[in-house]
């Protein structure tokens, strides 16, 4: 493991398809593969866009992959011993299938914008 704060990707990607991971949580241990797309020339990017996904983003500290599975399982199984207290830890309007991409990408460019204060 590296520490590449202040390192931009396009040091690292040079070409579509290549694919890095990302560790989120190192505790939890939610590994994603990031794929580069596309390259874009004679255009000014200003940011991330997100282009596909699905299902909700897991709670934090929900105990990892296996942990959101077992959540999921408390969620669906109103007789599950658990179920009570996960509706009330996460809240009844918790959708895990629902994916609102304009959503997403409305929220992208803040995020951007507080990593570059922060």
């Amino acid at each position: 493991m590296r520490n590449e704060r202040g390192r931009r990707l396009r040091e690292f990607l040079r070409n579509e398809g290549d694919v890095f991971g990302y560790e989120y949580d190192f505790g939890d241990s939610w590994e994603h593969d990031l794929v580069f797309e596309r390259i874009v020339i004679g255009s000014e990017v200003t940011g991330a866009v997100c282009q596909e996904g699905e299902r909700s983003c897991p709670p934090e500290d929900v105990g990892g992959p296996s942990g959101y599975m077992d959540y999921l399982e408390a969620l669906r199984d109103s007789s599950h011993p658990d179920h009570r207290e996960m509706v009330m830890w996460r809240g009844p309007s918790f959708k895990p299938e629902r994916f609102d991409l304009a959503s997403i990408n409305r929220r992208l460019p803040q995020l951007s914008r507080s990593r570059r204060r922060g």
